[in-house]
């Protein structure tokens, strides 16, 4: 056995009894130990996937917001890119942003900076579209079409992300919340349906996508040519397998990836394991860890 692979076992193993442990304590609300930091843990970190509020289906370690945002400070984060849970069922998504950004204002000024949620179905989107940009002053958006009941070729979805351009939003679309094995039986939904995109992004050039929680799903060849298609980046919350983002490096450009952990609903050190356990050079390292996202949210 190779030395790089006795390393990723030993680190895997590491974590899991980290996760373990984790668990017991959520219980009793006391701090989730932290894996055992990596090289480079010294650099910043920008966290593109985090979520304030209350996950529906069951309570989560870290889902109360100074929690949360501590638990990113002692980790390096010093920027996180913030949804929230509320979105994903509220009906008054006006409401949601509102709170989201007041949230994000009152316990993590400097850390937090919220993404607000539209539904394109839904009466008076293009208001709500223009008071997250004007009056909230968010740098982006996020979606949620699995949930909010509308598919990727519905032509109010392109409406929206011509909008978005207009206003240099970024737009965050989320493919899935959680594993389909974890899903309450009410809230069973679909993973987005990708076909659509990569027409979207060339009748929209100016567009910039982030995609949530899609690595998953999306591989291969749809993936490389969804990332050609324009100003497309992904995420490495829901990225599989031992040495993941080497393999996903060997496919597409290191300057379209982003570091996302999808906390709370995930632990936070899954993320950071997965940049431990492959070989990454400090340009790809720097890269992921912050550069990307900072040249990204430079743009907006």
């Amino acid at each position: 056995m190779s030395a790089r692979i006795v390393s990723r076992t030993v680190n895997r193993r590491a974590f899991l009894g980290t996760a373990v442990a984790a668990s017991l304590l959520a219980a009793s609300r006391e701090p989730v130990l932290t894996a055992a930091p990596e090289a480079g843990a010294s650099e910043s970190l920008i966290d593109v996937n985090v979520s304030l509020s209350r996950w529906p289906a069951r309570r989560l370690p870290h889902d109360e917001t100074p929690e949360l945002v501590d638990k990113l400070r002692r980790a390096g984060v010093t920027q996180a890119w913030a949804g929230s849970l509320e979105a994903v069922l509220h009906k008054d998504l006006a409401a949601v942003n509102q709170r989201l950004t007041e949230e994000c204002h009152r316990h993590g000024r400097g850390l937090l900076r919220p993404f607000g949620s539209i539904n394109p179905r839904w009466p008076d989107w293009e208001e709500e579209l223009r008071r997250c940009a004007e009056e909230y002053l968010m740098p982006g958006v996020r979606l949620h079409p699995s949930y909010h009941g509308y598919r990727l070729d519905d032509p109010a979805f392109a409406r929206l992300l011509r909008l978005a351009a207009d206003r240099r939003l970024i737009v965050q679309l989320v493919f899935a919340m959680e594993d389909e094995r974890m899903m309450h039986p009410l809230l069973r939904v679909p993973a987005v349906e990708p076909a659509p995109l990569a027409s979207l992004m060339k009748a929209t050039p100016s567009l910039r996508l982030v995609l949530l929680n899609a690595l998953r799903t999306l591989r291969g060849e749809a993936l490389r040519t969804l990332l050609a298609a324009g100003e497309v980046f992904v995420e490495i919350a829901m990225l599989e397998g031992v040495g993941g983002v080497e393999a996903l490096l060997a496919q597409v450009p290191s300057s379209r990836v982003l570091f996302g952990s999808h906390a709370p609903l995930f632990y936070f050190e899954s993320a950071l394991l997965k940049l431990q356990e492959s070989p990454l050079s400090a340009e790809q390292r720097g890269a992921l860890r912050q550069a990307n996202a900072r040249r990204l949210s430079a743009a907006a």
